[in-house]
């Protein structure tokens, strides 16, 4: 059954706007903000390392170094358990170090005597749009991408042969999704993307805040709102919960979060003028 070519244009065209948001984002607020691109490079890193590998390799661990642990993370209650608090410990501990590091820079220490009143946080911002843009790319944009190749196959009637070297069920599950796509599913991509990237640059800036304050407690409170964030997603892949309302959670939240950051990246661009 071919893919409408609607649906397919709507795939392309929300992975494209996607794809280059956070780049056009850095690229427009970098000299209006004065970003140092150190802290974006280091985001982008600190994802791929403390995401992309530590938290995969340590999931991989609990699922196959002892069968009696993986026999309790197929319970959804410990599933969703064990799941949030692994991205939350993974991914706040990299920020944390990394803001950490940031802190110490020599230009960082230039922010750090700003006056109290005119508080600055590029370097914040800056990390969130690389940690959120590396995270949108990999786990938004890639899987994206192979969605619409599948469709483009399926329309051509190449599916079939492109994946024969997978089981037929796995293969008919990968069928019976690609069929459905519809255009609505582009803009739930871009609706949980685009939150996803808010929620990101918002948690760096809690960081970033409490790295600079010398605060400890920031790490387990950054944990612990990082976890409680992707409950909604991990209720969802249990089935607990109905997309549409994991995605207007996310939407409800994002939105509020996001005026306000736009509010921060405003003010941040009037104290990085120059004073005449």
């Amino acid at each position: 059954m071919p893919v409408a070519p609607f649906t397919l244009a709507c795939l392309v065209a929300a992975t494209l706007l996607m794809a280059a948001l956070p780049i056009v984002l850095y690229l427009r607020l970098r000299k209006p903000l004065g970003f140092d691109r150190r802290p974006a490079i280091v985001g982008i890193g600190v994802f791929a390392l403390f995401a992309m590998l530590i938290e995969r390799g340590l999931n991989d661990l609990l699922l196959r170094a002892n069968p009696t642990l993986a026999g309790w993370l197929n319970q959804p209650t410990v599933f969703v358990i064990a799941g949030v608090l692994s991205i939350g410990i993974c991914q706040e501990v990299g920020r944390f170090l990394a803001m950490r590091w940031l802190v110490k820079r020599p230009s960082s220490k230039a922010l750090a005597a700003t006056p109290a009143g005119e508080p600055r946080e590029p370097h914040a911002l800056a990390y969130g749009l690389g940690h959120g843009g590396a995270e949108l790319w990999f786990t938004g944009v890639i899987v994206q991408v192979q969605w619409i190749m599948f469709a483009w196959l399926e329309d051509r009637g190449q599916l079939g042969s492109a994946l024969s070297g997978l089981p037929l069920d796995a293969l008919m599950r990968i069928h019976l999704l690609v069929v459905s796509l519809t255009p609505a599913a582009a803009g739930v991509f871009i609706l949980e993307r685009g939150a996803a990237l808010v929620f990101q640059i918002g948690l760096s800036v809690l960081m970033w805040r409490g790295v600079r304050a010398g605060s400890i407690a920031v790490l387990p409170f950054a944990i612990a709102v990082h976890a409680l964030l992707e409950v909604p997603a991990a209720l969802s892949q249990t089935q607990a919960l109905p997309l549409a309302v994991v995605d207007t959670i996310y939407v409800l939240l994002a939105v509020p979060l996001a005026i306000g950051l736009i509010r921060l990246f405003r003010r941040e661009a009037r104290g990085a003028q120059p004073v005449a």
